[in-house]
């Protein structure tokens, strides 16, 4: 059974103007409720507006709760920060942190949202408002529920938010796995970095993956892993450049659960990146995303291999 984090709040109305796709997460849900007993579901409460300010300037916590995020910064963010987006900016990170609470328990968890790498101290940028990532990370250090935590990103985009706010942490480390020359310009600098050029297909990323991560793995010796389960390095995905397939992606995940698993690492994933015009078919990559990773965590690979690879097509 996979552990599954979802609130309504999730399923924010799309404000004015914006080209994200708000109806992602309400069908990642639906998808996922086609699998019946085989998910377990739970609600998150908001985070604290102190662990917010653990990661963000206090200032700009206020204007995203109260919604009077100025427009510089909405521009960056990519809309505007309506009360239906700010109650759902105070509820993901809740989601993540009981993710990895409910992973410490069972081996995986999903949160039905999330990954949002890109928001900064200050400001959102790159449809991120909260880091839901370094914010969870942040209290679940400090609150004594994690030793060590690590935060793999395999997001086309470099996590630059993510690294920025847990530089110089010697209990948090973040590894990114994306295309070198797509969003954003200006990389931070992640414990490490892997910036592919474009067009990087199954085989050298898989090998890359695991050539460069297995070796942080074992250097930092992590007691919990945050999962950016991004699917954007899929060949068709609007934003992406690099050129997974279907199956590509499937392995991704698939080898991350089964080597987490194999030395004993509890891990929770968050949604991340996936975009295109059809919003049911890039739903269905971040559904086969959650599916093909529980199952591996769980042990049980072979009911899901072919349906995973045909929904992430």
């Amino acid at each position: 059974m996979i552990q599954v984090v979802h609130h309504p709040d999730y399923v924010a109305p799309a404000p004015a103007g914006s080209a994200y796709l708000w109806n992602k997460n309400g069908l990642v849900r639906d998808l996922l409720q086609a699998e019946g007993a085989n998910i377990r579901w739970h609600t998150p409460d908001v985070m604290p507006s102190r662990w917010l300010e653990a990661v963000h300037d206090p200032d700009y916590v206020t204007e995203v709760i109260e919604a009077r995020v100025p427009p510089h910064k909405t521009r960056r963010i990519g809309f505007p920060v309506t009360p239906a987006v700010a109650r759902r900016s105070e509820r993901v990170p809740g989601g993540t942190f009981l993710a990895a609470l409910l992973a410490q328990q069972e081996g995986y968890a999903a949160n039905s949202a999330g990954g949002s790498h890109h928001a900064l101290a200050d400001t959102g940028a790159g449809y991120c408002v909260f880091n839901d990532l370094a914010i969870a990370a942040v209290r679940l250090t400090e609150e004594g529920h994690a030793r060590r935590v690590l935060i793999v990103d395999c997001d086309v985009h470099q996590g630059d938010g993510t690294a920025a706010l847990t530089a110089g942490r010697s209990d948090i480390a973040t590894y990114s796995i994306h295309a070198e020359k797509n969003f954003p310009v200006r990389k931070a600098r992640s414990t490490l970095d892997v910036g592919l050029p474009d067009g990087t297909g199954d085989d050298t990323y898989l090998e890359t993956l695991a050539q460069t991560l297995l070796p942080l793995l074992v250097q930092f010796d992590p007691d919990l892993i945050l999962y950016q389960a991004g699917v954007d390095p899929f060949a068709a995905d609007r934003l992406g450049r690099l050129s997974l397939s279907g199956e590509g992606l499937v392995a991704r995940d698939r080898w991350i659960a089964e080597t987490l698993r194999g030395r004993g690492i509890p891990f929770a994933s968050t949604l991340g990146g996936g975009y295109g015009s059809d919003a049911l078919e890039v739903a269905g990559r971040h559904a086969t995303s959650i599916l093909t990773l529980g199952a591996a965590a769980l042990g049980d690979t072979c009911n899901l291999r072919n349906r995973g690879a045909s929904g992430a097509a």
